[in-house]
């Protein structure tokens, strides 16, 4: 009788017989791919070119009974499993070396209520599948900025977006969801069913289960909102920053404004010669139906200074959402580094600065995202999602081709971020963590940690669950 290895809990191999493999394949409506299955290296490949792992299963999931069989065979054997949405996180954690991964990806279903404006979206999806279906309804929920980020990771680290500061977090807009604990069971939680659960999964990561189906609360947004770019020099960053402080401090809740340090990609409304060259970048998104109304607000923020362009006008939702896919195409090499700022210091501008006039390739940026509004309004223990005093994020992208470049790029991004670290609030938001800060978990989870445990404890005492940013028990 032959025998599959495959990785335990501990770290170990363990030999499996092929009996119980088939007898997993033959239980699941999708399908169960080995190394030697034909689509097996694109099945296992991440986002993230960096992280290269070959588990020994990948069983793709039809649907939740399918979700169910596969941790319940993981942990009748002690396997190490990883869950895999839309494989888009930084740190990696979608798959695993040796052991099973549950891939989500084949569950797409967008099923929209428009009378009480919800939507249940199943936990493969992607932010444009979402916004495929609520866009032909001119409704919306707040997500990312990537249309190609995978609706479950986004969701269980808290999500924000262009409309973040209107309506608050993906978090804050999850109704209910439908989840697959460690002990293969399928439960519902929502504010009243699993409470606890509940709470937890709105931040806490993939710790406490699987999730298979989202249910969100929806708002009228487009399907034509007023968004754009305002393109500077790189020479006036500082000035631009400071402008950028300002502006936001007092802006209302229907206005995001984001900034990024970058080279100038070659977009076809800049002119040839600014393409390759360092340039600050602001990106608006009105979330108000009223236009001039946005155009009124916006007014000074355009008239600052001498812009190389301004594209802020009316755009496709949807399209919007879409505008920074390019930059963000998967298989290149990516490391983050990310702070939480309450308020963005002169030391702290200048600082950003200092390190975006030697940005290390044509595809890093420093990015400011400019959130508060809506966000701050919830306490901060109502979610597993802790920061809600906070009014900047920044994250740091680095971005390249030769894994022979991997040290001087890491580096780079590590002591930018060293060197902003002493204006930085401490916190961290947990999607944006690289595999190589576990340390940092505490941080990610601030206040609320005591409180995950113990759900931990609860719901996941064996750990089944540990490829995420971990919380330990």
């Amino acid at each position: 009788m032959s025998k599959f290895m495959l990785r335990e809990l501990n770290g170990n191999d363990v030999a499996v017989a092929d009996e119980a493999i088939d007898g997993l394949e033959g239980a699941l409506r999708g399908n169960l791919l080995t190394p030697a299955s034909d689509g097996y290296d694109e099945a296992r490949a991440l986002w993230n070119a960096m992280i290269d792992r070959h588990p020994s299963l990948i069983a793709r999931c039809a649907g939740p009974a399918d979700v169910a069989t596969a941790v319940r065979f993981a942990r009748e054997h002690g396997l190490l499993v990883a869950v895999r949405g839309g494989g888009h996180n930084i740190a990696g954690n979608a798959t695993c070396d040796g052991g099973l991964v549950i891939d989500l990806s084949a569950m797409r279903s967008v099923r929209i209520d428009a009378k009480q404006r919800t939507a249940r979206v199943e936990a493969g999806c992607t932010l444009a599948d979402v916004d495929h279906e609520t866009q032909a309804i001119s409704l919306a929920t707040p997500l990312g900025i990537n249309s190609t980020t995978g609706i479950s990771g986004l969701t269980l680290g808290g999500g924000f977006g262009w409309l973040s500061r209107r309506y608050g977090l993906t978090v804050d807009n999850l109704l209910s969801a439908d989840v697959v604990t460690a002990a293969g069971e399928h439960v519902t939680a929502d504010a009243t069913r699993n409470p606890d659960l509940f709470w937890g999964i709105r931040g806490g990561g993939g710790n406490f289960g699987v999730v298979t189906s989202f249910e969100f609360q929806l708002h009228p947004v487009g399907p034509t909102v007023l968004s754009g770019l305002i393109v500077h020099p790189f020479e006036d960053a500082k000035n631009v920053l400071h402008e950028f402080r300002s502006f936001t401090a007092s802006a209302p809740d229907d206005l995001s404004v984001w900034t990024v340090l970058r080279k100038a990609p070659p977009l076809p409304f800049l002119p040839a010669e600014w393409h390759g060259r360092e340039v600050v970048i602001l990106a608006a998104f009105w979330a108000g139906a009223d236009h001039a109304e946005g155009e009124r607000v916006l007014a000074p923020l355009r008239a600052y200074g001498t812009p190389i362009a301004d594209v802020v006008g009316p755009h496709p939702y949807a399209g919007w959402q879409q505008a920074f896919d390019p930059l963000l195409t998967p298989g290149s090499r990516n490391y983050w580094k990310s702070h939480d700022f309450k308020k963005l210091s002169d030391g702290a501008i200048d600082t950003i600065i200092e390190y975006a006039n030697r940005l290390p390739g044509p595809q890093c940026e420093i990015f400011i995202a400019h959130l508060g509004g809506a966000v701050n309004r919830v306490p901060a223990d109502a979610t597993a999602y802790p920061h809600r005093d906070i009014e900047y994020v920044m994250n740091v992208h680095t971005r390249w081709e030769d894994p022979g470049r991997d040290d001087s790029l890491v580096g780079w991004a590590r002591s930018l971020f060293d060197a902003t670290a002493p204006h930085a609030t401490g916190g961290v938001y947990v999607n944006f963590m690289p595999a190589d800060e576990t340390a940092r978990v505490p941080s990610a989870y601030g206040p609320n940690l005591d409180r995950l445990t113990a759900l931990k404890r609860k719901y996941d005492p064996d750990n089944l669950f540990r490829l995420n940013q971990n919380i330990r028990v």
